[in-house]
């Protein structure tokens, strides 16, 4: 995958959304976990592709997918996936009662156009 330093098992996540998100009154599409620190960023889809903007910041190159079900790694320096890892501090998703795209009363009506692509 990569060197153990880009990867804390025992990080917990930082909450059950995107922190800039939550933080700006945003919505996300799909979140992402760091596997460094545990951030919750959102999506390249979502508007704010704050997952992405985590990395370019920190350096912290791996991403572990947020949603139920889901346990692939992003590696964002190589572009490379990986169909599992190890295992992260839990929770190692968010609520499975929060929609996607979420949150629940900040998704636009028109969503589905103002997704990147």
């Amino acid at each position: 995958m990569t060197s153990e330093h880009a990867i804390d098992p025992s990080a917990p996540p930082t909450g059950t959304g995107c922190a800039e998100c939550d933080a700006q009154g945003g919505w996300w599409f799909h979140l992402r976990r760091c596997a460094s620190c545990g951030h919750i960023g959102c999506c390249d889809s979502s508007p704010g592709r704050h997952a992405t903007a985590h990395f370019e910041a920190t350096g912290h190159p791996l991403v572990r997918s947020y949603e139920p079900g889901e346990v692939w790694f992003w590696n964002y320096a190589t572009d490379e996936l990986y169909e599992s890892g190890p295992d992260l501090a839990p929770p190692v998703n968010h609520p499975a009662d929060q929609p996607a795209p979420g949150p629940a009363g900040r998704v636009p009506a028109n969503w589905t156009q103002t997704l990147r692509r």
